[in-house]
């Protein structure tokens, strides 16, 4: 962590230090999924320890920004953030501002001249220290007490995401997240195991395994523990409240016979599996540092198709990667399109600072890159707005994840078990009532791209 008090022309900060008032904090994030966890883990560490949310830069006494750094784009994205925030508190508020999470895990004490806005940089490693590093900026004694009986998490949903591991050692060649995130490391399974518990106690209905690898959770731990032995016991944890357990980021090599076996049988586990291939052409593959090749990768999503029923598919297609032709490009579309996958996020490559694939030749140009990405897009859309449309006519339990006002008055937005939330489109139900948390039954019967229409037939399920 990195230090910089700097004067940016704040207005005089409120006097805490007689523990009159309550500190105020306001907790941005950017990025994905797992920056999403560790941010509600600071926020439940914060307001634990006495601190008060807020979501005004203008009321705040700390701004923490939670940054992200996978892509150029996203590091942009989180220094433009921050000096946002800061400029906005500078001109009209008192916040010091704390730069979390990839940004600083990846550039480390370059940070510190280049943005002297900042009062603090906490690395992806150290966020447990969030609540010293936010009473060092504000120059108020450290809580020392915690207010509430344990501090896991905030609970804000119908769904949460459960981080199961951190880090990754792949270092497939494109990618910055081993030297970001460090080494693999399984989360212990007591620990996951509580947090599970609290947040189903909490009202939570489905819980999210998520990590940079989830398939190799436990190789690293003692014992013989694997992914589908703590699927079954997250799934006993859920039992109870009728609740659902899905798992992203399998890579190929994670789908053993033991995690099939679970999918099929065990009902809580979604039969929803999110495997991000990247790529199907074998000479790309090894220069992405990845193995497998296209008859392996066909061979693996049939057996798939036929021993889980009812199965879902997401993927990840990466287009442009150096040395890739016009015809790897094609195999790559063709392969999506035989398979047929539900769902697929296409990325257009980007030469990220420090990794191997940036300094290959054969680099694709960025009007390339642009028009590649369409033609994968296109497939993927096609393929996902038909098997979005084919659940017409079907009922479903949808978990309620909110409501929003339209012009027709209140309607409810819900997913179903084959829509990951925050990526897979949801289900809006514009009659009924139901609150966040409810798992309402559904018919449906009208579809537009990722988003279905329900009526709502059954409500109040699983209460």
């Amino acid at each position: 962590m990195t230090m910089n008090p700097t004067d940016t022309g704040q207005s005089p900060q409120r006097d805490m230090t007689s523990g009159s008032c309550a500190p105020t904090c306001l907790l941005v994030t950017v990025g994905c999924a797992k920056n999403e966890v560790d941010t509600d883990r600071m926020r439940a560490l914060l307001v634990d320890s006495g601190f008060e949310e807020t979501d005004s830069p203008v009321e705040a006494d700390v701004i923490i920004v939670n940054t992200c750094s996978f892509l150029g784009v996203a590091t942009q994205e989180s220094v433009e953030t921050v000096l946002e925030l800061a400029s906005i508190s500078a001109d009209e508020g008192h916040a010091h501002v704390i730069m979390c999470g990839c940004v600083p895990s990846r550039y480390g004490n370059e940070l510190a001249g280049e943005l002297p806005e900042v009062d603090a940089f906490v690395p992806a490693d150290k966020e447990d220290r969030i609540v010293s590093v936010a009473c060092d900026v504000l120059g108020i004694p450290l809580e020392t007490t915690p207010h509430g009986s344990r501090v896991l998490r905030t609970i804000e949903g119908a769904s949460a995401y459960v981080k199961i591991s951190d880090g990754c050692d792949r270092w497939c060649t494109f990618c910055a997240i081993p030297a970001i995130r460090g080494s693999y490391a399984s989360r212990p399974a007591e620990a996951i195991l509580d947090e599970v518990r609290m947040l189903m106690e909490g009202g939570v209905r489905e819980v999210v395994l998520i990590g940079q690898d989830t398939g190799v959770w436990g190789s690293d731990l003692e014992g013989d523990h694997d992914l589908a032995w703590l699927l079954l016991e997250v799934a006993r944890e859920v039992r109870p409240y009728r609740g659902w357990v899905r798992v992203l980021y399998l890579q190929p090599e994670g789908m053993t016979d033991r995690l099939i076996g679970v999918l099929c049988d065990c009902p809580e586990v979604l039969p929803y599996i999110d495997i991000p291939i990247q790529h199907c052409v074998e000479h790309v593959l090894r220069d992405m540092g990845r193995s497998g090749s296209h008859d392996e990768l066909a061979s693996l999503f049939s057996r798939l198709r036929k021993e889980i029923p009812g199965l879902v598919l997401r993927t990840t297609g990466l287009v442009g990667f150096p040395g890739e032709t016009e015809d790897d490009l094609e195999e790559l579309c063709e392969f999506i399109e035989d398979v047929g996958f539900d769902y697929t996020s296409v990325f257009a490559y980007s030469a990220e600072e420090g990794t191997v694939a940036a300094k290959l030749p054969n680099q694709v140009t960025e009007d390339e890159l642009t028009e590649r990405a369409q033609r994968l897009q296109d497939v993927a859309e096609r393929l996902g707005f038909a098997s979005t449309a084919r659940r017409m006519g079907g009922e479903f339990d949808v978990i309620i994840d909110g409501v929003e006002e339209t012009d027709e008055g209140m309607e409810l937005i819900g997913h179903a078990w084959f829509q990951a939330p925050d990526c897979d489109g949801a289900v809006h139900i514009e009659s009924g009532e139901a609150s966040v948390g409810d798992v309402v039954r559904c018919k449906i019967v009208d579809a537009f791209c990722y988003e279905l229409v329900g009526v709502m037939v059954e409500s109040h399920l699983g209460e």
